[in-house]
C-alpha cells in the first residue's frame, strides 16, 4: 500500500504478533482499520483477503491457513515425503503465516504478493 498511515499500521500489526501472538482483541480491529486503507486504495484483492482474515480468526480464535508454499508436499534430506498436502494444516504455524498475509499487503506492486494474496483468498474460501 502506499498510504504512509497504512504502511505505520502494518508495521504495527507484526509488531504485535510479534510481541503478543494472535491477540484477537486489537489484532481484529487493527486488520479491520488495515481494510479500511485497502478500500482508499481501491485494492479489491487486499480487501477481501484482509475481511476473510479477521473473519477467519473471529470464527476459530486463531489462523489456521498455511502459507501458499505450505501446500506442497514436505520433504526430508533424501527427498522422500514427510508430510503430503493433507497434513501441512497440521504444523501451521499461525502467526508466522498471519504475518506474512499481512507483509504480503506492503507492496501490491509486486506480482508475487499478488499471487500469494491470491492463493490465500482461495484458502481461506475453501476452509
Amino acid at each position: 500500500m502506499e498510504n504512509t498511515k497504512a504502511i505505520k499500521l502494518i508495521d504495527k500489526i507484526l509488531e504485535d504478533l510479534d510481541n503478543t501472538g494472535i491477540n484477537t482483541d486489537t489484532l481484529i480491529s487493527d486488520i479491520k482499520a488495515l481494510r479500511t486503507y485497502a478500500i482508499e486504495e481501491e485494492a479489491p484483492l487486499v480487501v477481501k483477503v484482509l475481511r476473510y482474515a479477521y473473519e477467519h480468526i473471529e470464527e476459530n480464535g486463531s489462523f489456521f491457513i498455511p502459507m501458499p508454499e505450505d501446500d506442497d508436499e514436505i520433504l526430508d534430506e533424501n527427498g522422500e515425503t514427510i508430510i503430503d498436502a493433507e497434513e501441512t494444516a497440521a504444523v501451521v504455524d499461525p502467526v508466522e503465516s498471519l504475518k506474512y498475509v499481512i507483509s504480503l499487503t506492503r507492496n501490491l506492486k509486486n506480482k508475487t504478493n499478488i499471487a500469494d494474496l491470491k492463493a490465500y483468498k482461495a484458502l481461506l474460501l475453501d476452509y
